[in-house]
C-alpha cells in the first residue's frame, strides 16, 4: 500500500510516500480502506517532537479516518455476524474513533477511557490513516450514514468530541451563560461554537484575521473579536458592558475554551466571572505560563484539563451532523499526493477548520 511515514523527528522532509506491506489485522481487528483523514496538530507534534515524550517513530499519521470496512480479523468476523454488529459488513461505511485504551479497566468502562492508562491515538501511538489502509480495534468502528460525505466524516472525531467533552462534561455549560472560545477558526473551535450554540450559550471567540470573522459568525459566534486589532480582553469588556443592565452581567464570561495555552492563558483566567470554569485541551503556543492563584479561590474559578472524551460521545455527534444539527467545517481538501502541501496548510494558520486529505494518486 501507500502511505506517507514520519521516518525521524524534523521538518517536513522527515515525512516520506513509501510502497510499504498492506496490514493484516489481527485478533477482534478490522482493515479500513481509507477514503479521506483530516490533518491535526498532533501531527505536526509528532512530526517534530515534544520534549519528554517518546514517539514510536517510523510512524504513520493521521488520526481522523473515515473510509470502508476492507477485511476482518480473527474474532472480528465472529463479532461483525452475531447481532449484526451494527449492521456492518464488509465495504460498510464507517468512521474511525481514534481513540485506544484497554476497554476492561473501570475508567473504560465508565465511559472515561481518555484516563485509562492504556489511552492513546491512532497516528500518535501506532500507525493511523495517512495511508491505503489502516489496522484498527473492532470497537473503534461506527457506522457512516450515506448522508455525510467520507470528507466531512473526516473532520468530526478530534475536533467534536474534544469540544463536546469540554462543554458538555467539564464545564457543563447551562443555557444562558456566555463562553468564550479562543483561536475561533481551529477545528476545536469552529465544532466549539456549534456545541455551545446548540447548548444555548451566547458565545463569544477570537480570530487572527478579518477574513474568518464572517465564517464565525455564521456558525452563531455572537461576538467576534480580531486580536491582531488589539488586546481581546478590552475588547470583550467594551463588549460586555454595552450589552449588561445597571452594570449587571458585564464582570466577565462564565466559560473560557483554550487550547492556545502561552500567549492566551493568563488573559483568558481574568475575563473569567466568578464561579467561571476554564477548560484546556492544549497549548499550540507554548505550555509555560504563570498563574496568580489568589482569583482561583477567591473568585471560584475551575480549571479543568480535557483531552479527546468518550467513544460513546462520538455516535452521538454522528447522529447530530445527519440531523443537520452540527456542521463539519472543512477548510480545505488536498489530494493524497499533496499530503505535505495539507500540512504548510495547518502549519500557517490560515485555516478555518479542517483541513482534510482524500484517497488520490501518489508518484513514488
Amino acid at each position: 500500500m501507500r502511505a506517507w511515514r514520519i521516518e525521524a523527528h524534523g521538518g517536513p522532509e522527515s515525512v516520506k510516500c513509501l510502497e510499504l506491506p498492506t496490514p493484516e489485522p489481527g485478533p477482534q481487528e478490522v482493515r479500513v480502506r481509507v477514503r479521506a483523514f483530516g490533518l491535526n496538530h498532533m501531527d505536526l507534534w509528532v512530526r517534530k517532537g515534544v520534549p519528554g515524550h517518546t514517539f514510536p517513530l517510523p510512524l504513520i499519521p493521521g488520526c481522523d479516518i473515515a473510509g470502508e470496512v476492507d477485511s476482518l480479523g480473527p474474532d472480528s468476523e465472529k463479532l461483525f455476524k452475531s447481532a449484526g454488529f451494527m449492521g456492518l459488513k464488509i465495504g460498510s461505511r464507517v468512521i474511525v474513533n481514534p481513540t485506544l485504551s484497554c476497554g476492561v479497566c473501570e475508567s473504560c468502562l465508565r465511559g472515561l477511557q481518555p484516563i485509562c492508562r492504556s489511552f492513546g491515538m491512532l497516528g500518535e501511538h501506532r500507525d493511523g490513516g495517512a495511508a491505503d489502509f489502516v489496522v484498527v480495534p473492532a470497537s473503534n468502528i461506527i457506522p457512516l450514514p450515506d448522508a455525510i460525505s467520507f470528507e466531512a466524516a473526516a473532520a468530526l472525531a478530534v475536533p467534536f468530541v474534544t469540544a463536546w467533552t469540554m462543554l458538555v462534561e467539564k464545564a457543563k455549560v447551562r443555557a444562558g451563560e456566555t463562553v468564550l472560545i479562543q483561536a475561533g477558526g481551529s477545528g476545536v473551535s469552529v465544532a466549539a461554537i456549534q456545541i455551545a450554540k446548540l447548548l444555548g450559550a451566547v458565545v463569544v471567540t477570537t480570530v487572527g484575521s478579518e477574513s474568518k470573522i464572517e465564517g464565525a459568525k455564521k456558525l452563531g459566534a455572537d461576538f467576534v473579536i480580531n486580536y491582531k486589532v488589539g488586546p481581546f480582553r478590552e475588547q470583550l469588556k467594551a463588549w460586555l458592558k454595552a450589552r449588561s443592565v445597571a452594570g449587571v452581567g458585564d464582570a466577565g464570561v462564565d466559560v473560557v475554551i483554550e487550547h492556545v495555552g502561552g500567549v492566551t492563558f493568563e488573559e483568558s483566567l481574568k475575563v473569567l466571572n466568578w464561579g467561571g470554569r476554564l477548560v484546556l485541551c492544549g497549548a499550540t503556543s507554548g505550555a509555560d505560563v504563570k498563574v496568580n492563584l489568589k482569583p482561583l479561590f477567591f473568585k471560584n474559578i475551575s480549571i479543568l484539563g480535557s483531552t479527546m472524551g468518550s467513544k460513546a460521545d462520538l455516535f452521538r455527534i454522528v447522529k447530530l451532523v445527519e440531523q443537520k444539527k452540527l456542521i463539519p467545517v472543512i477548510d480545505s481538501v488536498y489530494e493524497f499526493s499533496d499530503y505535505l502541501k495539507a500540512t504548510e496548510r495547518l502549519e500557517s494558520r490560515e485555516a478555518f477548520g479542517k483541513v482534510i486529505v482524500k484517497k488520490g494518486t501518489v508518484v513514488i
